[in-house]
């Protein structure tokens, strides 16, 4: 049998052009700190990904589905297997009626501000997260007392690990609060959404609503947005307040002095140090108040943490 290091060499022998070794992934995520990918491709287009996931067949190393960096922390050691990030072939947006189709690169924010524009209501709430559609449909991504699964009714997928394409209604990724059955190895690729008629100028007026209430609430630099899920009944954020953890820091990274269920890294930090920060607050709150925070950033190429993607 083939060691790891072996079966990375021939991946890359057969990827040839469409593929780089040791490709910083720090700076393509909010965080903007870690390591680099052993294996980075980009697919500019669905047939470029399919020709990816053919010649992945047989070869077992990890992969990484990246979508815009809003919701990792990357190790400083990096990712010791293939990261697939989808080009900008897939930012397609196609409205027709009050059915929405977005390519799954296109962002979150674009996604809400177009169809506003275009009279159509139900996405308005998606300006106020820096992901992506294919990220969005995985995590079930919300906010503002709306969801993903709210408006989304079909979505589309390549699996790696058959080199097939799937479309399916939305019903089969069994939605739940950040979460579905999206496989690591499953690449979305495009959502349908339905939505409802709507005033533009309404909808822009609570587009403008919510980026002021997130400048206003919400710290700005390195971070992934919220840290831990909120318990049911409960704010992670009212917890980790509770334990006075507002402002407290463990080398380059701190617990926001704005919002206590974000944490920043510094310019040029260490993604280890905000992982030792993560983990020191799930320990302080589970001590203090018997609640166990789950994260909702996942964690990548740190051997053994709590919520690792392999």
């Amino acid at each position: 049998m083939s060691t790891p290091t072996e079966q990375l060499a021939s991946l890359e022998r057969a990827l040839g052009n469409d593929v780089v070794r040791d490709h910083p992934l720090g700076a393509l995520t909010t965080y903007r700190v870690g390591g680099t990918a052993a294996l980075y491709s980009a697919p500019r287009d669905e047939a470029q990904l399919m020709a990816v996931a053919q010649r992945l067949a047989g070869v077992e190393v990890p992969v990484l589905v990246l979508g815009r960096g809003s919701n990792l922390l990357i190790a400083d050691r990096g990712f010791d297997g293939l990261v697939v990030s989808l080009g900008a072939g897939f930012d397609t947006l196609s409205i027709e009626g009050s059915s929405v189709r977005a390519g799954a690169s296109l962002s979150l924010p674009v996604l809400a501000r177009r169809t506003a524009a275009a009279g159509l209501h139900g996405l308005e709430w998606a300006v106020g997260v820096p992901g992506s559609v294919g990220g969005a449909i995985r995590m079930n991504a919300g906010g503002h007392g709306s969801e993903t699964a709210s408006t989304l009714v079909a979505y589309r997928w390549v699996d790696l690990t058959t080199a097939a394409v799937h479309e399916a209604p939305s019903d089969r990724l069994e939605s739940a609060y950040r979460r579905t059955v999206v496989a690591p190895t499953d690449v979305v690729v495009a959502g349908v959404y339905e939505l409802e008629p709507g005033d533009p100028e309404q909808s822009a007026a609570l587009i403008s609503e919510i980026v002021q209430w997130r400048r206003a609430n919400q710290p700005g630099g390195s971070n992934a947005g919220s840290v831990f899920t909120n318990p049911p009944g409960d704010s992670a954020g009212r917890l980790i307040e509770a334990c006075g953890l507002k402002g407290f820091r463990i080398g380059t990274a701190v617990v926001s002095p704005k919002h206590a269920n974000f944490i920043q890294a510094d310019e040029h930090g260490s993604s280890d140090d905000v992982l030792a920060l993560i983990e020191h607050v799930r320990t302080t709150v589970a001590g203090r108040t018997g609640v166990e925070l789950r994260t909702e950033v996942q964690l990548i190429g740190f051997a053994g943490a709590t919520n690792e993607v392999r």
